[in-house]
């Protein structure tokens, strides 16, 4: 496989199709009467090229690393906190964790650029440092072209780990202060969306402070000018963790496995991902609208419609994880609810 291609894969056979939408519209219920979550189950069982699918030993992954462009005031959180908040995972104290208690989901923390050097007789991240955090990108490249292509190398690597043989299902979460900043300005220059609607208060500026960080970013892209190569983009503007969730988005649908995007900074992986090779866009399902407000313009240029509005802006996975009992349902409906004929109920088709 090359760096960025995905295998070929065969499509889902109209055979298949046909059988798994008239399976979902066979059940005890008006047609279409599950909305969204019969897409779900038609997406599933396509992905698994089945008509019972399954959801196996679903993992969260929250890659995180640190950005240079926190030397700015972007943020109202030191750097610092990205490493805090990787302990605060390792010993089960963070939202995700408790979220991911609820669903039966393992969660793994991987250190795709954290600037720390951790404790060798405490818990560890699984090592996977390019370097302890980017460049400054209003002054410079946040990282070298070589370093985008390692980035997303690891992620793809990453999902073929034999960790991961016995799991079909991934949930995407990160942690990485000052990443707003960095999502905001790849999505921009990956969609063409102004950069002005993009950028958010993250966490949790005013208004002065939001427009602050707006000049600081957009000084930044006025720094290269419009960009289109979702590598370059990445080497100006990401984070680690971006590009290497992006890889591992990549690495999951080389598998034919489903994966879970969360919120702003998921998404930003996901565009990278998507730029890289659009054959990812049939594994994905977006869980959630996040309140920063640069996610509602992107899903709605997208024509989205994610999962859940709860006006979450946390990050670490949390709407992904909010999203998975969804998930659940729409396989519990598919494989164990009865068809007409099993229940002896009368369709409305029937003559």
């Amino acid at each position: 496989m090359s760096l960025f291609s995905l295998p070929t894969i065969s499509p889902v056979t109209d055979v298949l199709r046909n059988s798994i939408r008239s399976k979902i519209d066979n059940k005890t219920k008006p047609l279409g009467s599950l909305g969204d979550l019969e897409a779900i189950a038609m997406q599933l069982a396509e992905i698994q090229n089945t008509l019972t699918p399954e959801l196996k030993n679903p993992k969260l992954i929250l890659f995180a690393g640190d950005h240079g462009i926190t030397d700015e005031p972007v943020s109202l959180y030191p750097k610092d906190v990205t490493w805090q908040m990787v302990l605060n995972f390792l010993s089960g104290g963070a939202c995700a964790n408790v979220f991911a208690k609820h669903s039966h989901i393992e969660v793994e923390v991987v250190d795709a650029g954290v600037d720390h050097d951790w404790d060798e007789n405490g818990p560890r991240p699984i090592d996977k440092k390019i370097r302890k955090g980017t460049s400054n990108f209003l002054k410079q490249t946040a990282m070298s072209i070589n370093e985008a292509k390692e980035t997303i190398l690891s992620g793809i690597n990453l999902l073929s780990e034999n960790r991961y043989s016995e799991t079909n299902v991934f949930l995407f979460g990160e942690m990485g202060i000052g990443n707003t900043s960095a999502a905001s300005l790849i999505l921009s220059h990956l969609t063409e969306i102004p950069l002005r609607k993009l950028v958010g208060r993250g966490t949790g500026l005013n208004n002065s402070g939001k427009e602050n960080k707006f000049k600081i970013l957009n000084e930044a892209y006025q720094r290269t000018g419009k960009l289109n190569d979702p590598l370059e983009v990445l080497s100006e503007f990401g984070g680690f963790e971006i590009g290497m969730m992006a890889g591992a988005m990549i690495g999951a649908a080389a598998q034919r496995k489903t994966f879970v995007v969360d919120g702003f900074i998921a998404t930003a992986a996901y565009a990278i991902a998507f730029a890289l090779n659009p054959s990812v866009k049939s594994y994905a399902i977006f869980s959630h609208l996040s309140e920063e407000e640069g996610h509602t313009v992107i899903l709605e240029h997208w024509k989205v419609r994610p999962l859940l509005r709860l006006n979450l802006r946390l990050g670490e996975g949390s709407g992904a994880l909010a999203a998975y009992p969804l998930i659940e349902l729409s396989v519990k409906f598919l494989n164990e609810m009865a068809s007409f004929a099993d229940a002896g109920v009368s369709n409305s088709d029937s003559k």
